[in-house]
């Protein structure tokens, strides 16, 4: 009995130490990164206003909305953005993604389409690990440049003191952990 405590309290020891890992590795904000294209996964204003003005600052050729209600048109979503001419025409929006896999999926469409090598990945900060982890999967050969973004109601900062932020940061690292052993196993087979 005492073997089988001491497994638990080793596993639950290995977890928390993964997940403060996981915690103090989120990317920071890159300064004037530069990329072939960027990809902004649906999920939150900031995300798409992020990703619009890298665009319109000349970060990348091209930009992909990965994601988007079959409901929304680009007209609508360059309004809410502020996305100006390159947004006009340089915007490709993706319908096909319901997931982060199905984001990675349409991205690397998208990249082999236009010839792309690097993409600048606009997603939420505590988002991003998984992200990169799934496209990296995807497209073998195309650097990806994280391109991080705060989400207003969480704080990654202090998640300890908000429940439900540490509860959004666990599920997000269980599907973290969850995506690099599929791909890892993938890998051996």
């Amino acid at each position: 009995m005492r073997v089988f405590f001491g497994i638990i309290l080793l596993v639950l020891a290995v977890y928390v130490a993964g997940f403060l890992v996981f915690l103090a590795n989120l990317p920071s904000v890159p300064e004037h990164p530069v990329a072939d294209g960027i990809v902004a996964l649906t999920g939150g204003d900031a995300r798409l206003d992020m990703a619009v003005a890298l665009l319109e600052r000349g970060a990348g050729k091209r930009l992909l909305i990965s994601g988007v209600d079959p409901d929304t048109d680009k007209g609508t979503l360059g309004r809410m953005s502020a996305g100006g001419p390159r947004f006009a025409c340089c915007a490709d929006l993706g319908y096909a993604a319901e997931d982060t896999r199905g984001n990675a999926e349409e991205t690397a469409e998208w990249a082999r389409e236009h010839g792309f090598r690097s993409v600048i990945v606009v997603t939420a900060r505590y988002h991003m690990p998984r992200a990169l982890e799934e496209f990296a999967h995807v497209m073998p050969g195309v650097t990806l440049i994280a391109y991080p973004v705060e989400n207003g109601s969480v704080d990654v900062a202090a998640w300890w003191r908000h429940k439900g932020t540490a509860i959004l940061l666990q599920r997000e690292y269980m599907k973290y952990l969850a995506s690099v052993a599929a791909h890892s196993i993938s890998r051996l087979g």
